[in-house]
């Protein structure tokens, strides 16, 4: 059954080659299959993802894929000292602080890939109880 596998994201990008420079030289990811329309990369624990040329745009209106991380301010410090621009929301609901909005007792910090991705890093908290 499908609620028995690992899921995969697929991120759209228009130009490839740019998509790979962002993800491969700032992100810092190795490609782990290289196709002729589509990249997959490797993540943590065996996760795969892909950037695939496709006609589609980003809306950069909610997030297409996310990453989980044990400490969220780290992991902003690191995406920081790579040159990423995290993004900064203050909505009713939603209000980062250095980049990190809490979500109840997890948080998270957003930012947007050169095609207008949005890409989430998530601090998830266990579960009560």
């Amino acid at each position: 059954m499908l609620s028995q596998r690992r899921v995969h994201a697929t991120i759209p990008t228009a130009d490839l080659a740019a998509a790979r420079a962002y993800y491969e030289g700032v992100l810092g990811f190795t490609p782990y299959q290289v196709l002729d329309t589509a990249v997959l990369y490797g993540a943590g624990e065996g996760t795969l993802f892909a950037v695939s040329r496709g006609s589609g745009t980003a809306s950069g209106s909610h997030t297409q894929m996310a990453f989980t991380t044990p400490d969220i301010e780290a992991e902003v410090a690191e995406l920081r000292a790579r040159g990423v621009n995290l993004l900064e929301y203050d909505l009713p609901g939603l209000r980062t602080v250095g980049g990190i909005a809490p979500l109840g007792r997890s948080r998270a910090a957003w930012f947007a890939d050169p095609e207008g991705n949005l890409i989430g890093v998530l601090q998830i908290a266990e579960p009560e109880g």
